[in-house]
């Protein structure tokens, strides 16, 4: 993994971990209470590389890939929200973690959800960032404004059945690395070997197909969702985080129609990305709500 920190591989190590179903990757450290980092669509554990060294001097980090990320399996199905909270619900009891806090970032937010209303008597915290909660969150219309479609399109052309594997396979670098360059509040803050590491990552076909396959589930996580609400709220802690030029509220407007102690934290300066675009405001954040 390019640009690591100094002392990174001093403090984490690689891990591979056998569930019923899978082989799971994660890369884990520090001292300290349990802390699950879950992280998001186009992206794997190296993502949470700038926020991992703070949070370890007070907890033992878990960074794992989901179903179909980095060096997890991929297989053909499984990807719904609440089939991937039970991976790492499997994968946190391997390694000898009954009860645990979760952080949660886009797709993981969704995944994190999923955790503490499917396990709760093992979830203790819950952070959530960047994200919605299919079944709950209204969908703008189809024909909306640029600004609106822009950070929108991807729910749409990521849930198409077919043609956009074709398309896609052999120019991922176009439709990946928009992303990137296009959710950021500064251009570029994202830096070059980090996309390139995502967008390699995702020519693997398998890897390209899992990344769809988390947005064509979305019906099956939304029935998850409503179902789970259903069942009662969160009564834990729930943090909710959304970046200035992303989000904003709606992270914590999404999370309070499913928890009842919601704090709501919006960081300045900062797009989609805001665990690489602002990782000591993150650090800082999880920091003081978890201890």
């Amino acid at each position: 993994m390019p640009e690591l920190a100094a002392g990174f591989t001093d403090t984490f190590t690689s891990h591979t971990v056998k569930t019923t179903e899978l082989t799971l990757h994660a890369v884990i450290g520090g001292d300290g209470p349990p802390l699950s980092l879950l992280p998001g669509w186009l992206q794997f554990w190296y993502s949470w590389r700038l926020v991992m060294p703070a949070l370890a001097e007070h907890f033992t980090v878990i960074a794992p890939d989901l179903r179909g990320m980095g060096a997890s399996d991929k297989p053909a199905g499984g990807y719904d929200a609440a089939t991937l909270a039970d991976d790492m619900a499997e994968l946190m009891t391997a390694l000898g973690h009954d009860r645990f806090a979760v952080v949660g970032y886009d797709l993981g937010m969704l995944v994190g959800y999923a955790l503490g209303a499917g396990h709760r008597d093992r979830v203790t915290r819950v952070v959530g960032a960047e994200s919605i909660l299919p079944g709950l969150t209204p969908f703008p219309p189809m024909l909306t404004d640029p600004t609106t479609n822009e950070v929108m399109s991807h729910f749409v052309t990521n849930r198409l059945a077919d043609l956009n594997e074709r398309l896609i396979a052999g120019r991922e670098e176009i439709y990946f690395g928009y992303q990137f360059a296009t959710k950021t509040a500064t251009p570029g803050a994202i830096p070059q070997y980090a996309v390139d590491l995502y967008v390699d990552h995702l020519r693997d076909p398998a890897a390209r197909r899992a990344s769809f396959e988390y947005y064509r589930t979305l019906d099956t996580t939304a029935e998850h969702v409503q179902r789970s609400r259903d069942e009662g709220l969160l009564t834990i802690p729930v943090l909710a985080i959304g970046g200035r030029h992303s989000t904003g509220t709606m992270p914590e407007e999404t999370l309070r129609l499913v928890a009842t102690d919601v704090t709501g934290l919006v960081i300045p300066g900062t797009g989609h990305f805001l665990r690489e675009e602002t990782p000591e405001q993150i650090g800082t954040a999880v920091l003081e709500f978890l201890r």
